[in-house]
């Protein structure tokens, strides 16, 4: 019986933590070792008893915390709380701890301090743990306080999303007078529990009960100590940047109708925590004589939430149909879904990015306020989101979480050290909105792919059917993607025959769908209403997708294309492969073959691949076409368009570069080359590999022959057609200002898009961006 209570007692007094079970809002972990399940054992071995002699000890998670389940482990024992040496430490170690904090197992730990120096007393050095030990202090170790270690090798662990079912959350009420204010909350789950008519039907649910979830059951919290504070912290996890004052009388009649179950403590939030489980427990609250836990003459804590801009309710369907950030300041790129992506910030008109030196939830939770979101679920660090262009303008940020925009926190403007291999990036708590129950994918291999199947209400029914797959492509099989939370779209598929979906979803129930790529559902796209149009049906022919996690992002070299540029007149009797693949302006069929010659505008370009998945082409090798007058291959028939264009926007030249040869000419020091040309060779740019045109080759040009002197605009286009999925296209277009006399040219102010503000940008250009894509009749 001893044993037993001691068990009990151990879990209660452990460091508690929250954790929201959204499924729509699941972290995703990236860069650690996957480890799962428990240490094996010999069949031999049985568990450990645990000695009678075994301390009462506390745990918890801290430091600087990029996820709320993972930190600095730190021990409370005998009156003053200390860290672990990471000598000897293991993942069985690792699982004991997380196991005890409630968590199924860990993901993995981190020597050396990565979650900061802790302070105080270093309480366990040499830790030895089978994996089947109930508490960390029944581990092997040197003793406690017997340590040679500095807070240099503090250890850190990363536990799994997923706690333990029926984890004891037992009442902590023996506890030593003040212990309790050393305690984090700790409970199986939270909600907003809409109960007034107006908000159960809201999409998203703004205000209602905060109720979290012990013992399998759901339970009031007591507003007796709570403050905005608290909901401030609440509305964050929800994906609400803020909350805000509610009915108070109303609550109060419906508390007096309805018997309540109450949670048996209140909490103390500071208000910047970016997860409740950072959050102190507070007082426990009264029991009466039947056990049940009252609030006196107080009523359920509601919280009341302002949604971002592009969750507002509005007077269509409740919420915006696309994001649009709410700043001008701060933006998020190359993230998959809504709320996710690489900082940057916008500093003297240039975006730039954030160096991820201390990077963490705080800052990171002010950064998803700022853009209309909640707070942080993830400070994502390593360029895990792709790497940025341009400067590096902040470094070692540090805030506390009240900040109104990331560049109110305490900064270092120096990046020597930095570069962008440390881009920071966030994942933010967003609204759960309900999108991916109205779509689905079906008949697929795995959960990734599949028939796009749609649920629409016709003739007063919600019905599933499927998409018409005419002018079906990758902009809108990403919106899919991110609507089904699967990441990026690496293909769209026009014909699914292969894939037999549900027979009642055959018929076509949504047709002429055109997206723009930033709906965050393809209800939000344009497309056919109730009149569906779809001239080869359904079923083979409904439109399908296939997801990746992660996706290519190609920036070209602005600088190299500045230095590189030249005139050549080159004889006509040199370009008649050039004049066969439509590499030069219409009038070069017309031009002499013997006496002729064009005027082409020469350069270099160098194309880097930043994102977190190699450039592939869209076709495979038996869908390659041959040339046979450059006596090569085409992966893509269009990869690159050049183009001249007026100070009015109207196009006056161009060209076009054909993909003969995807591969990887240089690539920076870590990174392998995989993909070469020869030899009928596989073809692709690798991630952190660069594939170089040089000025000498064919077709790497405008025909300027029939151009006359003056002021253009030069621009490239990378993968113009979107025929393979990237994450990020706005940085596929570079622009560059020419002075053309007649004999010289010059290139000036080259830049990628997206790199300047508009204000910059329209400075720049000298027109409204609007662009006529067919050449001018002369």
């Amino acid at each position: 019986m001893e044993r037993s209570l001691g068990f009990i007692y151990n879990h209660c007094i452990v460091m508690l933590f929250l954790f929201s079970s959204l499924s729509s809002l699941g972290l995703a972990q990236y860069g650690y070792w996957p480890y799962s399940g428990y240490p094996e054992q010999p069949a031999q071995e049985q568990r450990p008893q645990r000695p009678a002699n075994v301390p009462k000890i506390q745990l918890r998670l801290a430091g600087q915390k990029r996820k709320h389940n993972e930190g600095r482990v730190e021990v409370f024992y005998n009156g003053e709380w200390g860290t672990v040496c990471d000598d000897d430490f293991s993942i069985h170690s690792a699982h004991v701890v997380c196991r005890e904090l409630g968590y199924v197992e860990a993901v993995s730990w981190l020597p050396g301090s990565k979650h900061g120096k802790g302070e105080g007393k270093i309480w366990l050095d040499n830790v030895h743990c089978t994996g089947r030990e109930t508490t960390l202090a029944e581990c092997n170790s040197n003793g406690w306080g017997v340590t040679d270690c500095k807070h240099t090798e503090d250890v850190g662990v990363i536990c799994s999303e997923k706690r333990i079912p029926g984890f004891n959350y037992c009442n902590p009420g023996n506890l030593l007078p003040g212990h309790l204010a050393n305690m984090n909350i700790q409970v199986e789950d939270v909600r907003i529990r809409a109960v007034l008519a107006t908000y159960r039907k809201r999409v998203p649910v703004t205000e209602g009960y905060a109720e979290v979830k012990e013992g399998g059951n759901w339970k009031q919290i007591c507003d007796k100590h709570w403050t905005t504070k608290n909901s401030r912290v609440i509305c964050g996890m929800f994906g609400f940047p803020g909350e805000k004052k509610y009915n108070a009388k109303v609550y109060k009649m419906l508390a007096k109708k309805k018997k309540l179950s109450y949670w048996g403590y209140s909490m103390e939030c500071t208000g910047n925590e970016a997860h409740i489980s950072s959050c102190k427990l507070g007082s426990r609250l009264n029991v009466d004589n039947k056990n049940n836990v009252t609030c006196e003459n107080g009523m359920p804590a509601v919280v009341s939430c302002v949604p971002g801009r592009a969750f507002a309710p509005g007077s269509n369907n409740g919420f915006r149909k696309a994001f649009r950030q709410e700043q001008p300041l701060v933006r998020l790129r190359g993230g998959a879904n809504t709320g996710e992506g690489r900082v940057e910030v916008l500093k003297n008109g240039e975006w730039g990015t954030i160096c991820d030196d201390n990077w963490n939830l705080i800052s990171a939770s002010v950064v998803c306020r700022e853009l209309g979101f909640g707070s942080a679920k993830e400070a994502i660090t390593g360029a895990k989101l792709g790497q940025g262009i341009g400067p590096i303008h902040l470094n070692e940020i540090t805030c506390t979480g009240s900040e109104k925009s990331i560049t109110d926190c305490k900064f270092n403007t120096e990046s020597l050290r930095c570069n962008h291999e440390e881009d920071a990036a966030v994942r933010c708590n967003v609204p759960a909105m309900g999108f991916q129950n109205q779509l689905r994918l079906s008949g697929g291999r795995n959960p990734y792919e599949g028939r796009v199947e749609v649920l629409m209400e016709r003739n007063g029914t919600l019905k599933w059917g499927t998409v018409c797959s005419e002018n079906w492509s990758t902009v809108e099989a990403m919106v899919v993607c991110r609507q089904l939370g699967l990441g990026f779209a690496s293909h769209a598929f026009q014909e699914t025959w292969y894939w037999h979906g549900d027979i009642s979803a055959d018929d076509v129930i949504m047709s002429g769908v055109k997206c723009s790529g930033t709906e965050m559902s393809l209800g939000h796209c344009r497309h056919d209403g109730s009149r569906v149009s779809c001239p080869r049906g359904g079923g083979r022919f409904a439109a399908g997708v296939s997801c990746s996690e992660t996706a290519p992002d190609l920036v070209l070299n602005a600088e190299l294309v500045e230095q590189t540029s030249y005139l050549e007149d080159r004889p006509m009797f040199m370009l008649q492969c050039a004049l066969e693949e439509n590499c030069l302006a219409s009038s070069a069929a017309n031009t002499s073959i013997t006496s002729g010659y064009r005027r082409l505008l020469r350069f270099s370009s160098q194309i880097h691949n930043n994102g977190q998945s190699d450039f592939r082409p869209k076709n495979g090798r038996h869908a390659w076409i041959w040339h046979d007058c450059h006596r090569h291959y085409h992966s893509m028939e269009v990869f690159t368009h050049y183009d001249l264009l007026n100070l009015n926007g109207t196009k006056i030249a161009e060209g076009h570069k054909a993909s003969f040869c995807l591969e990887d000419s240089e690539c920076e020091a870590d990174a392998q080359k995989q993909y070469e040309c020869a030899n009928f060779g596989e073809q692709g740019i690798s991630v952190g590999c660069w594939d170089v045109y040089r000025h000498d080759i064919d077709c790497q040009w405008i025909d300027i022959t029939d151009t006359p002197p003056g002021d253009y605009l030069f621009q490239v286009v990378i993968n113009p057609n979107f025929e393979v999925a990237e994450s990020d296209y706005s940085n596929n277009v570079m622009k560059c200002r020419s002075r053309y006399d007649g004999q010289r040219i010059w290139m000036y102010n080259c830049h990628i898009g997206g790199s300047f503000s508009e204000e910059t940008e329209e400075k720049f250009d000298h027109f409204s961006g609007l662009t006529n894509n067919r050449v001018s009749s002369r």
